[in-house]
């Protein structure tokens, strides 16, 4: 009786025991389960958002739409300039800034005989060639003005609103920094003997490093040298913070600019120079050039310039560089360009009636006429919609 008992018993605890295996294994197949379709549906929703990424980015538009349209008026003497979002006018009578929906923001009245003006992010500084008041202007309002002691030759300003300014001495040329509310900052001077006469200024986002390009002669042959400044903790135990330097023998280099902290370029009547480095710049790479630049674009990441075509059927070559130096793309196109675009993933050319955009692969995404004039086109954060400027409108367009 007790053997059966033992037996049952025993055959019992088998029981429960294969019963806890199986359910452990249930809860184990149930969560392979879930796991596997939690994998499917991620991969599924990958290539869906795949495809559709591809769609979007090989769909070509082939109209644009007014969306909203205000009434302004452009005063013909007015240069406009896009402004982080805003529009900047200014002629010699003052400047002003506009929403898109134009509302002015702000107002500043001056009198100027060659206004020249200079962005960097939301701020702007206006003064005039050979003048000695430079005004720096966000876009809430106008951040202070600048009263310089010599005649201004060129200027720039960074995000900050610090501006540096080329002043002319005689045989002597200074360049000063200073703040937006006219504070001077730093300054050194320069000679035609010692470093040359500088041509062009730019000055880094952050406002602590500056760039200068000087023209000199060396034994009866001309030179250019392009010169970096670093005004923060590594360049204040240099010479006037000086931190490093290039020559280019035969050359005149007329145009430097930094695209940000770390990453500037130069163009010359023969090369494009680039340069890396957020605290000494170094030559990264440096491009010579057989046809004349016909012009100079440029944005966050891209520099653009423009060749005579050498293709029969074309009237123009955009070559695409990017800030490392490397040459990304090159756009054959036929439209006269009144100004060229880099944009997000767009490259956008346009003039007064026309315009065309492609993406940074050289794939055409739109063509076509503007209903208007246009004297200023301004991407805004969708990339189908655009503000236009004409001289009576600012219209809000939309690529369909």
């Amino acid at each position: 009786m007790a053997n059966v008992r033992d037996y049952l018993k025993r055959k019992k605890e088998r029981k429960e025991q294969q019963g806890r295996i199986n359910y452990r294994e249930k809860i184990k197949s149930h969560k392979f389960m879930i796991f596997y379709r939690t994998i499917l549906v991620a991969i599924l929703i990958m290539a869906v958002g795949g495809a559709l990424y591809v769609q979007w980015k090989n769909k070509v538009y082939t109209e644009n739409t007014v969306v909203f349209s205000t009434e302004v008026h452009i005063t013909q003497d007015s240069t406009l300039v896009p402004f982080s979002g805003y529009l900047l006018t200014y002629s010699k009578d003052g400047a002003g800034c506009m929403d898109i929906r134009g509302n002015a923001v702000w107002n500043q009245t001056f009198e100027m005989q060659n206004p020249i003006v200079d962005v960097c992010q939301n701020v702007a500084a206006i003064g005039d060639y050979n003048g000695r008041t430079i005004y720096v202007m966000n876009t809430t309002g106008v951040m202070g003005s600048i009263t310089t002691n010599r005649p201004v030759r060129d200027f720039c300003v960074a995000s900050n609103g610090v501006v540096a300014a080329v002043l002319d001495d005689a045989d002597t040329t200074w360049i000063y920094l200073y703040d937006s509310q006219g504070k001077e900052l730093i300054y050194f001077r320069t000679t035609m003997k010692d470093s040359g006469y500088p041509v062009k200024v730019a000055i880094s986002p952050s406002g602590e490093l500056v760039c200068v390009s000087y023209l000199f002669v060396d034994s009866g042959q001309m030179k250019s040298s392009v010169a970096f400044y670093n005004f923060g903790a590594v360049g204040k135990n240099n010479v006037n913070n000086y931190v490093s330097g290039y020559d280019y023998s035969n050359s005149v280099v007329p145009l430097v600019r930094f695209l940000d902290n770390g990453s500037v370029f130069g163009v010359s009547d023969d090369r494009v120079m680039f340069f890396g480095g957020a605290q000494k710049p170094v030559s990264v790479a440096e491009k010579f050039l057989e046809d004349d630049v016909q012009g100079v674009y440029y944005g966050d990441e891209y520099i653009g310039l423009v060749f005579n075509s050498t293709q029969s059927d074309n009237r123009y070559r955009l070559d695409v560089y990017h800030k490392s130096g490397e040459l990304r793309q090159t756009i054959e196109f036929n439209i006269n360009f009144k100004d060229i675009l880099f944009h997000e993933d767009q490259i956008i050319i346009y003039n007064e009636s026309e315009c065309c955009i492609y993406n940074s692969g050289g794939a055409e995404k739109y063509s076509g006429n503007f209903s208007r004039t246009v004297l200023l086109l301004i991407p805004q954060s969708s990339v189908r919609r655009y503000m236009v400027v004409t001289p009576d409108s600012i219209d809000t367009i939309e690529l369909k």
